[in-house]
């Protein structure tokens, strides 16, 4: 039976959020539920998984310098005592932000390679929106990225990394090459369920079929890190590294080729224009905020407006500790709005009742209803809302930190609007500061 490592770390980080992440934002993954994570048969290729461990935050702002190092520090520990290995399976995101380290998932992999050694496969999976590097490819043997945005493929993903890996173990060895895309936006303009990334992302397994190459895949990068690596990029992996530059090279022209058709897959404008324009049953997503892309999910823009306006809306989620905690020991009132240091307006609710479930205190305050969250968290599943006791159509206005949609909430038959607000991740990325960022890149500057 060969030994196969499997571990890896997860997020993204905007380097626009003043909240650092730490160790306990983390959450950890090992054993039994590592290996299952995997979504592969070992056994019947004749592997024997060994789980190190995965880490996986919600995204937020950088990842501290002592944090990064404590998991890396701790896995390649791990990694040579779990040594002789034909294989490690790394399950990554590649949106990492570090302040004072360029490649974080670059040197974390470089790493890998230099313990394992020369002969043993090495294959990643990443998710779309992460960034590519030299260092990255270079050391490894498979890469297998996400597909969809929203991403409703990762199980199939960590599955094609895990098949480049056991294939390779039995030959012949792959590799990876990659080529850049000097352009770069938001998710939220290269959703996969509209042109142009519906088709240009349709055609990825039918470029796999070509001989010579093995998995096809184009990475949109992720727009909220001003860093030196913030790129798109085709990635390939490949029996034949003439094909699978060539076929990296094609894939990225074609991106290139559609970047002024790049637009938002759902109704987008401001805050303002939405409230003139509502038309009931809607649902408004707080795209500035949104902590699953790295905002802060803390700001009360929204609630503030709505407030004011006295429309009944419930509100999925704004994450306040001290509120949270406060409603816990009964107060009568809470303030909630910028309380981990991601601005905006403050908001005072006074409670007409409150109920807690699941770290959360869904507070009933006037024509409101709004979920408190002890935690950082997003509200995109139906059982979010169930877990709650919360019936959305008895509220015909829903708010979700969200930028698009998940894809249960896509399903409601209601208008679905998305609203460019301001936080850590707003969507006018041209007025974020820019000096890391490789130039030429569209649309920061022309590339034609």
């Amino acid at each position: 039976m060969k030994r196969v490592a499997i571990g890896g770390l997860h997020t993204e980080c905007s380097s626009y959020s003043p909240l650092e992440q730490v160790r306990e934002d983390f959450t950890r993954s090992e054993g039994d539920d590592l290996i299952q994570r995997a979504n592969f048969d070992f056994a019947a290729r004749g592997i024997t998984p060994v789980p190190l461990f995965h880490e996986r935050s919600v995204p937020g702002g950088p990842v501290s310098s002592a944090c990064f190092a404590a998991q890396r520090a701790e896995f390649m520990a791990m990694l040579r005592d779990a040594l002789p290995l034909e294989g490690v399976l790394l399950l990554m995101h590649g949106a990492m932000f570090v302040p004072d380290v360029t490649d974080p998932e670059g040197e974390f992999i470089a790493e890998v390679r230099q313990i394992v050694g020369p002969d043993c496969i090495i294959s990643a999976s990443f998710d779309l929106h992460g960034q590519i590097t030299d260092q990255i490819t270079t050391n490894l043997d498979g890469f297998a990225a996400y597909r969809t945005a929203p991403h409703i493929d990762v199980p199939e993903t960590y599955a094609r990394a895990a098949k480049i890996l056991a294939d390779a173990l039995d030959g012949p060895r792959p590799c990876v090459k990659w080529s850049a895309v000097p352009v770069l936006v938001s998710g939220e303009m290269s959703s996969t369920f509209v042109e142009p990334c519906q088709s240009l992302y349709a055609e990825l397994p039918l470029d796999d079929e070509d001989e010579g190459i093995v998995d096809s895949n184009l990475m949109i990068g992720y727009v909220w890190a001003d860093s030196p690596r913030a790129t798109a990029a085709a990635v390939v992996t490949a029996t034949d590294p003439d094909a699978g530059q060539a076929k990296a090279d094609e894939i990225a022209a074609r991106y290139r080729a559609v970047r002024h058709d790049l637009t938002y897959d759902m109704n987008s404008m401001s805050l303002d224009e939405a409230l003139a324009a509502l038309e009931l049953p809607t649902v408004l997503a707080d795209s500035g905020d949104n902590p699953t892309a790295g905002g802060v999910g803390d700001r009360a823009d929204v609630l503030a407006a709505i407030q004011a306006a006295v429309m009944p809306a419930l509100f999925a989620g704004i994450c306040s500790p001290s509120a949270y905690e406060a409603l816990l020991n009964g107060a009568s009132s809470v303030t909630v709005g910028g309380a981990l240091g991601g601005g905006g307006p403050e908001v005072k609710l006074i409670v007409d009742q409150v109920t807690f479930a699941m770290d959360c205190a869904v507070v009933a305050s006037g024509a409101q209803t709004v979920v408190i969250s002890k935690k950082r968290r997003p509200f995109h599943n139906f059982a979010d809302f169930e877990a709650l006791g919360l019936v959305l159509s008895a509220h015909p206005l829903l708010v979700v930190k969200s930028g698009y949609l998940s894809p249960d909430i896509r399903t409601l038959p209601r208008q679905q609007i998305m609203l460019l607000t301001d936080g850590a991740v707003c969507q006018d990325v041209l007025a974020q500061a820019n000096e890391h960022r490789p130039r030429p890149t569209f649309p920061f500057q022309s590339i034609d």
